[in-house]
């Protein structure tokens, strides 16, 4: 009896999809682990405000590991996330409580992000730029640009939105997981289903009929625009704006695409492990605070943690069978 391609493709699903957890699975595990030790020393986790604080804690990191994970999956990299973060902060805080009203402010920050991205990325596709190199000079121009609107910490947003983000509802952890649902769906576009191809194999897929151009470049302007999302969150979080405050999200958000298992080569990783990688760093923050480390202990110790959660499925897939 024949298969249809779409059956063919539904057997060929879940064991593509294990292969892909592979190299996850060993972070599950330190995950878990963390998420008992946390719940432990704080009981209180489980109830609605709990989650709440956390998942608001945990959901600006959670979209620029995102944002950075798409980027690595197409084989490159961005330097430029943390300073879109900062500029979605500051175009939050300066419209909204404008004439552009909230909804105005929220749709100036998706054009500055998506705008951001797509330049970025036609760039690094048209003329054959290292990606690194092109982010690189975007921080320092998006950078520039947060300081010339809001040159100090400023602005406002409504305080009504505030409490709808960051209030205590639960409200980061919905936007989440709409936003994993949001990429399952992209990935099952024409665009989506190409992204691998063109990071993993760029002139094969070329070859193949890919559209590699306008993935990479569909790629860096949703990386942007998940960038310069969180900077709204954030800003809705301190109920202003700071043309500084996503300088930590770059770095961070590397480390976490590089715990969930996403390379720097391209087509090799998942967003579930980028999102599993974000919610290890920010629950071992929490739990290193209750736990009473000193500032320099919390930051020896996150780093080797870090190594080990990145070392843990080499060292097991060494042991496995050859």
């Amino acid at each position: 009896m024949s298969h249809t391609p779409d059956t063919r493709s539904q057997r060929l699903y879940w064991p593509v999809q294990m292969q892909r957890n592979r190299g996850v699975r060993g972070l599950f595990v330190v995950v878990a682990a963390f998420l008992a030790l946390y719940v432990y020393l704080f009981p209180g986790l489980f109830s609605i405000g709990g989650v709440s604080k956390f998942a608001q804690s945990w959901f600006p990191l959670a979209l620029v590991s995102m944002s950075q994970a798409i980027l690595m999956l197409t084989g490159g990299i961005s330097l430029s996330i943390g300073a879109t973060v900062s500029l979605g902060a500051v175009i939050a805080a300066t419209t909204m409580t404008g004439p552009l009203g909230v909804v105005g402010g929220i749709a100036a920050v998706a054009v500055a992000g998506l705008g951001i991205g797509a330049i970025s990325g036609a760039i690094v596709v048209r003329l054959k730029l290292p990606a690194i190199v092109v982010t690189l000079a975007a921080s320092f121009i998006i950078g520039g640009a947060a300081l010339l609107i809001l040159p100090r910490p400023g602005g406002a947003i409504p305080i009504w939105f505030s409490d709808l983000l960051a209030g205590n509802t639960p409200a980061a952890l919905i936007l989440l997981i709409v936003t994993a649902l949001l990429w399952k769906l992209y990935l099952a576009t024409p665009l989506g289903l190409s992204l691998y191809a063109s990071g993993e194999n760029p002139v094969g897929a070329y070859r193949g009929g890919v559209p590699v151009d306008r993935s990479l470049i569909a790629a860096y302007a949703i990386s942007g625009l998940l960038a310069a999302a969180a900077g709204l969150f954030v800003a809705a979080q301190t109920g202003s704006g700071d043309p500084v405050i996503g300088t930590a999200f770059t770095l961070n958000s590397i480390a976490a695409a590089v715990l969930g298992g996403v390379g720097f080569l391209g087509g090799r990783g998942t967003m579930r492990g980028a999102i599993a990688g974000s919610l290890l760093l920010s629950v071992m923050i929490n739990v290193m605070f209750f736990l009473g480390f000193p500032p320099v202990a919390q930051y020896v110790a996150q780093g080797l943690i870090i190594i080990g959660a990145v070392a843990l499925p080499e060292i097991t897939g060494r042991r496995g069978p050859r």
